[in-house]
């Protein structure tokens, strides 16, 4: 007895020591690997928002390039429409078509070409206006700017896929000439004349305008980006330095826990040998208070069982089991209360309502919910042997400590 119980003693101590030195590794692994928790965060959040960003950036430059797109048609066709209107009302003012060719010819001079601009041709193809002077009288050609029916309505949505991908379709062609700026977007003819007026836009200056819009958008994402992750990555590091400090304190508080722990399981080793050593026939007491063996049953047989081989007793749906310590159960028809006022209560400990213990049946003592212990037993308890946050104190002190 005396010895396995320093060989128990021994094994708590190696075990507690370990469990202590595993809290402050873990504790010192968790320092170091901070910073790198830290990148880890750093580079995930801008993993996703580069993900995010890139498919939600497409949609923004499509959206905001077609509303460029739609104003800039609207535009056309109404400017279209107004000189084919304004040239209609001169010629029904009896103004010959000569001296309004000359008017709008001048008119057109004027006129800034940098987003778009008015010509007119007749049904022949010939222009008959256009800002540049040099090109009055020439023919309009399927390789330049063309349209092929009036009818015709070029979406924005359209105009972006033509100016993206330079694909022909609804009257905007793939010029052969690189220098070629313009195309015409909208026809809209003039009553009781053969003139046809032209809607121009400027394809270059549309596609600048598109690209500084796309640059633009790209500068805010940036901006937008880096102040995301960088405050992301310090709301992570505020969040986790707090969560850090609860659990370094957590980690103490188990560090403690693991100490006393420690203690109380070297205690029951000291108090194990020291009550086996009390209990040796020459060093016995003949204290008449305390019951030498007890009465049980085991179905019919009478038993009697030397209380120095009582591993634990309990009861179970008001019935009184003992448990020696080789596994062998037999009942009693004694309470727990009569049963413990006649054993030995330095060799016994009443844990709980259910349970006797006996000290050398102790395995293990580990913590239990919320300031509770749990008593490992040998033989093995089918029952858990819980003593209560108010009887920890009285088990302590029983043990001497």
């Amino acid at each position: 007895m005396i010895l396995r119980s320093c060989v128990l003693s021994y094994a708590y101590l190696k075990v507690n020591f370990q469990c202590v030195k595993s809290l402050y590794l873990l504790a010192y692994n968790s320092y170091m690997r901070k910073d790198r928790l830290y990148f880890l965060t750093f580079i995930s959040i801008a993993i996703i928002f580069v993900i995010i960003s890139s498919i939600g950036i497409q949609y923004f430059i499509k959206s905001s390039t077609n509303k460029l797109l739609a104003t800039q048609l609207e535009f056309s066709k109404r400017e279209a429409k107004q000189i084919s209107k304004l040239i209609e009302y001169q010629l029904l003012d009896g103004v010959s078509k000569e001296k309004t060719v000359i008017n709008l010819q001048g008119s057109l001079e004027s006129s800034k070409l940098e987003a778009g601009f008015i010509s007119m041709f007749d049904w022949s193809g010939k222009i008959v206006c256009h800002p540049d002077i040099k090109n009055v009288g020439q023919k309009v050609s399927p390789n330049d700017s063309f349209v092929s029916s009036i009818t015709d309505e070029l979406t924005s949505n359209d105009f972006y896929e033509l100016l993206k991908n330079k694909e022909e379709a609804g009257g905007v062609r793939d010029f052969e000439d690189e220098a070629q700026g313009s195309e015409v977007v909208y026809l809209f003819p003039v009553k009781n004349s053969d003139w046809i007026v032209a809607a121009h836009a400027n394809t270059n200056k549309i596609a600048q305008q598109i690209g500084e819009l796309r640059s633009s958008f790209y500068n805010i994402l940036l901006v937008m980006g880096l102040v995301i992750i960088i405050l992301s990555v310090i709301t992570v590091r505020l969040i986790g330095s707090r969560y850090e400090k609860k659990l370094e304190l957590k980690n103490q508080l188990l560090s403690n826990e693991v100490i006393n722990l420690s203690k109380l399981n070297r205690a029951v080793g000291d108090y194990q040998q020291k009550v086996s050593e009390e209990r040796l026939p020459e060093k016995q007491t003949n204290d008449q208070q305390a019951k030498k063996r007890i009465l049980t049953y085991l179905r019919n047989e009478l038993l009697t069982i030397p209380t120095e081989e009582i591993a634990h007793i309990y009861t179970e749906n008001t019935i009184t089991y003992v448990v020696c310590d080789d596994g062998k159960r037999s009942t009693t028809n004694l309470s727990l209360d009569e049963l413990f006022s006649n054993l030995d209560h330095s060799y016994f400990f009443r844990a709980n309502r259910q349970f006797i213990i006996a000290i050398s049946a102790i395995d293990k003592i580990v913590k239990y919910g919320n300031n509770q212990l749990k008593i490992l037993v040998n033989p093995n308890s089918e029952v858990d042997i819980i003593i209560s946050k108010n009887r920890a104190a009285e088990f302590k002190q029983w043990l001497n400590i």
